[in-house]
Order: C-alpha cells, then sequence, then structure tokens
C-alpha cells in the first residue's frame, strides 16, 4: 500500500488542534455513552476499542489510523497499528464509523455517520464536514427507479486559508 507521505505529515501537524478540539466541542460524547453505544452494536468494549472509538468520536478532524495510533500508543502501551486498523474496520462494518476514502492515496474515519459532504484541501489536507440539503440527489439526472441508501460527496479544491496564501 502507497502510503501518501505528504498527508501523514499534515496529520501529525494536527496533533496541537487534536488537543485544542476537546475545547472546541460544545458537547464531549461521555465514555458510558460510547461503551454503550459499542454493547448495543455487539461489540465488546474492551480498553483498546473504547480508547479508539471515543478519540474519533470525540475529536472532529476526519484521522486516518497512523493519527488515532500515534494519539494512543502512548496511553495504551500495548497498542499495535494492526489492532488500530482492525477497530476500525469493525467500528466501520457495525455502521459506527464512516471510513473516507476520497482519494486513493488514504482513507480517514468519521465519527459523524449522519449525512453529510466533505471538502478535502488539495493544499494543507484538512477535511471539513457540510451539511447538505435532503434534497440535493434531485440535481443528478437518471436516478428514476434506482433505491439510493447511501450517497457520498466529496468536494476537493482550496480551502479559503490555503486560496488567501496564493
Amino acid at each position: 500500500m502507497e502510503v501518501n507521505v505528504k498527508w501523514f505529515y499534515i496529520c501529525n501537524d494536527f496533533r496541537n488542534e487534536i488537543q485544542q478540539t476537546h475545547k472546541k466541542i460544545d458537547k464531549m460524547i461521555p465514555r458510558s455513552e460510547l461503551k454503550k453505544e459499542l454493547m448495543e452494536a455487539g461489540i465488546r468494549p474492551s480498553v483498546q476499542r473504547l480508547a479508539i472509538y471515543e478519540f474519533v468520536k470525540n475529536n472532529p478532524i476526519h484521522p486516518t489510523a497512523d493519527v488515532v495510533y500515534d494519539a494512543l500508543r502512548d496511553e495504551l502501551g500495548s497498542l499495535s497499528l494492526t489492532t488500530v486498523y482492525n477497530t476500525l474496520k469493525l467500528f466501520v462494518d457495525a455502521g459506527l464509523l464512516q471510513m473516507l476514502t476520497i482519494d486513493d492515496t488514504f482513507r480517514c474515519f468519521d465519527g459523524d455517520t449522519s449525512s453529510h459532504a466533505h471538502f478535502r484541501c488539495d493544499d494543507c489536507g484538512r477535511i471539513v464536514d457540510f451539511r447538505i440539503k435532503n434534497n440535493f440527489l434531485a440535481m443528478v439526472d437518471g436516478l428514476n427507479g434506482f433505491e439510493i441508501k447511501e450517497a457520498q460527496l466529496y468536494l476537493k479544491g482550496l480551502c479559503p486559508l490555503c486560496k488567501n496564501k496564493k
């Protein structure tokens, strides 16, 4: 698997943002509620699983598995990158997280499973959530007779900060 090195370093630059994120979120999801969500999904809430789930749900930065591992490895000494990958896949398969594959170079994860769009800045790599109107599929021709179960909308370009730098 080819690794997008630029994205990895950008994500590592988010460490300060990760630490500040807790101050930006109006309401952190309590660990007890997250544990209940795991159990309701039929997932045994081990210490590692709960920590990984808590990190993704309470840090809306769309982290990659590498970023999750880097953020938690000191806290969870026995954590391996393979465990992080396997656990994130388990959560995606259970519908607890979304896996974003905006391009072929990396995968990142979103704790918000509601219907929303994502914008990825081509320069800094930041991913931003946007709410979409329920009728956005009405703009797409040729869907008559299809049953849409899921729709992902990915936008790419330059964020306002990067655009203003140019």
